[in-house]
């Protein structure tokens, strides 16, 4: 829960304190029951206050609530970046009229008339109008594409064709690299190959406003310079494309300019006027909007890489790991690995492109796939305690996320490090 306080600071209440209650008019913004709660169970967050009047959208009280809209152009992609939980997705549903703007009055929403006026002397304004007056088709490309399974049933190939409103779906498969996967159910994609299906299900149709909220997950980067190919290929005089997304070098190569949003996740989001591409990546990295005159992060993202410098007898300590030389076959694939070592204190990198194994290796090393045997004879894998984070996310617990860390790394939830970098 979240109360807003005066127009100066906004309190959430997480779910950790099932009675607290706050009202605004008590609310200083002294800080003082952030600390006297021991559950971490209250923030105060500092608002602009003049962000008030541009209030775009409130799911309801005590709720999140996003400030302003990107502003689309047509025959151009708008890129938006910002971190997760900040409303671009709000954005988004908002732009292809799925969600009706509210402009903050949850209690009263107000007609589009209202709408459009308080849009009025906008690009914005001349985008809704469209919206409603010519009946734009929109369609996004969902973000969980790991959903899709339970959503969409059937053959690829049988899918596509359904989707295939403007004859592209053979040039599409060469592009996003369909054309083995067309004979699969939808349910036997890796997470890949959804995200390969879900851009070309989208880019098939024939629409005027597209949407692609992150369309470079579990992607290798040929196929995100691919999946950015087609995205502009979309582009028409009269059409709008907008993308959501966190890599920054393929929102450089696929935007024509580019807006950035920041805030406090769940509670807040705001979206800065256009930019330029370059300058607004180089916003982002910054945290600092100078047309606002606001930093909204406190340190600058850099990429400056120090070289660790290791000594020969420092690396005779490290403890090493050796897997001999094995093979797996699975159905028509078969992977093939030559025996190697690794040690402790570093970090190992797999790189290649997606379907090549490296998923398959990292199962046979944790003991979960068991290598092909050799001459009737088991190869034998030394004993790894591995702790693999899977590449496709099933959501199988039904609880919060505290609990479920609580109930897997208990002792981990316990240390003060721990506490330190993962829950705060």
């Amino acid at each position: 829960m979240m109360v807003s306080c005066a127009g100066k600071h906004c309190i959430e209440v997480t779910p950790a304190s099932k009675t607290a209650f706050i009202s605004e008019e008590l609310c200083i913004g002294c800080g003082i029951c952030v600390k006297k709660c021991p559950f971490g169970a209250i923030q105060i967050i500092n608002l602009t206050k003049d962000l008030d009047k541009d209030t775009t959208h409130r799911y309801g009280a005590n709720t999140f609530k996003l400030h302003r809209l990107p502003v689309p152009r047509p025959g151009q992609v708008l890129g938006l970046v910002g971190a997760n939980g900040i409303g671009k997705s709000t954005a988004l549903k908002v732009l292809c009229g799925k969600l009706k703007p509210n402009l903050g009055k949850f209690n009263n929403p107000p007609d589009w008339q209202e709408i459009l006026t308080y849009f009025r002397g906008s690009e914005l304004q001349n985008y809704f109008t469209r919206l409603l007056e010519d009946n734009l088709k929109a369609i996004i490309k969902r973000q969980d594409v790991e959903s899709i399974p339970k959503a969409v049933q059937g053959n690829v190939g049988q899918l596509l064709d359904k989707l295939d409103q403007r004859g592209v779906k053979a040039q599409l498969c060469i592009d996003l690299e369909l054309n083995q996967v067309l004979d699969r159910n939808v349910e036997d994609l890796s997470g890949g190959e959804l995200q390969r299906f879900a851009i070309a299900g989208t880019a098939a149709q024939s629409a005027d406003i597209y949407m692609f909220d992150e369309p470079s997950v579990y992607l290798d980067v040929k196929q995100r310079l691919k999946a950015a190919q087609v995205i502009r290929s979309l582009l028409r005089a009269n059409s709008y494309v907008i993308v959501v997304e966190h890599d920054l070098s393929v929102l450089d190569y696929m935007s024509d300019f580019i807006c950035c949003s920041y805030g406090k996740p769940g509670a807040f989001g705001v979206v800065t006027l256009p930019f330029s591409v370059r300058e607004g990546i180089n916003v982002f990295l910054a945290g600092f909007v100078p047309t606002e005159n606001l930093r909204f992060r406190d340190e600058a993202l850099t990429f400056k890489i120090v070289e660790a410098q290791e000594n020969a007898e420092e690396i005779e300590t490290y403890q090493r790991y050796k897997y001999p030389t094995m093979s797996k076959t699975i159905g028509n694939f078969k992977l093939t690995v030559m025996e190697g070592e690794f040690t402790d204190s570093q970090i190992v990198v797999m790189l290649g492109e997606n379907g090549t194994g490296k998923t398959t290796f990292i199962k046979m090393l944790a003991g979960r796939l068991q290598p092909d045997t050799v001459e009737g004879a088991e190869i034998e894998i030394p004993k790894f305690y591995v702790s693999h984070k899977p590449q496709q996310l099933e959501t199988k617990f039904q609880g919060t996320v505290s609990q479920l860390l609580h109930q897997k790394i208990p002792e981990s939830c316990a240390h003060p490090q721990f506490s330190l970098q993962i829950f705060i």
